[in-house]
């Protein structure tokens, strides 16, 4: 007999039932207890003779939050520390699947985000459709900082929201330029399209020239449509600089050292800045193909 599988949504509900279900015949689910308290108001001290007195760093309120998450969203790091040493689970989650990690780079808390994934935080959760990657989460805040550190601790770059799109969608929209840049650098894709919504669609909404130009630098594409059969342009108001710059790219060519750059960039895709790095030739091309 065929087996159906069952619709995502019916999985995720299923989960999350068995989870209250089994913390409910626990006895583990309670409001805000004096643990979640202290955590999120950064009282390390009462904290610690809490966890010292026997109790739980586990225990989860009614919407799953648990003390470390309380930790996380106010960016208690040295609480965050507290409640890890004494064994928090670092990728607990909580009713809409979100984990500490989450949290923390949701808040921007570049100490809480470190010691997470030095205590074995997943950089790539597994997403619900109610749940945004960390490095999602770090791009909304613009907290480049987080961005760069998920990066190197091997977060994806093109993990895929379905509200969201991409990370580089979400930095677009929330006009963050600082963590386009770094999502770029690191080979995050220029074109990648939500409902073939592209980044580019994003920052002419915004009339962002400079984030426009950074776009166009890393070969976003200027013709591309939308859903809506529009270009990036026709998103721009008349007479705009915003409409003046993407005019311009549209009239001018790209020059044969733009090319250039562009091709080795996406030959090498999210190598590039290593690869680039080990190569022998002058500073100021290394420099160039940098973006530095």
């Amino acid at each position: 007999m065929k087996t159906v599988p069952l619709p995502r949504c019916l999985w995720i509900f299923l989960q999350v039932s068995v989870q209250f279900l089994t913390c409910f015949l626990a006895g583990c689910w309670s409001e805000r207890t004096d643990v979640h308290k202290a955590a999120s108001l950064g009282q390390a001290s009462q904290l610690q003779d809490l966890i010292q007195s026997g109790a739980s760093v586990n225990v989860v309120a009614v919407d799953s939050i648990t003390p470390l998450h309380e930790a996380c969203l106010r960016g208690q790091a040295q609480c965050v520390r507290l409640l890890l040493d004494a064994g928090a689970q670092v990728d607990a989650r909580n009713v809409d699947g979100s984990t500490p990690l989450c949290d923390a780079c949701s808040a921007g808390s570049l100490e809480c985000v470190r010691l997470l994934l030095e205590h074995g935080a997943k950089a790539n959760p597994a997403l619900t459709s109610r749940t945004a990657s960390p490095l999602h989460e770090a791009c909304m805040g613009g907290n480049s900082d987080c961005v760069k550190l998920l990066i190197t601790m091997g977060a994806c770059l093109e993990s895929y929201d379905l509200y969201y799109g991409t990370p580089l969608h979400v930095a677009c929209v929330n006009e963050h330029t600082d963590c386009a840049k770094v999502l770029l650098n690191a080979g995050a894709k220029v074109n990648a399209a939500r409902l073939h919504e592209t980044p580019l669609h994003h920052a002419a909404k915004n009339m962002r020239v400079e984030m426009i130009e950074t776009l166009v630098e890393f070969g976003a594409n200027i013709y591309a449509r939308d859903q809506h059969n529009r270009k990036p342009v026709d998103y721009t108001t008349p007479g705009s600089p915003s409409a003046a710059c993407l005019q311009f790219y549209e009239t001018t060519p790209m020059s044969l050292q733009q090319l250039c750059r562009l091709a080795v960039r996406r030959k090498l895709g999210t190598r590039a800045l290593k690869v680039i790095g080990q190569l022998e030739m002058p500073k100021l091309i290394i420099a160039y193909l940098c973006y530095q």
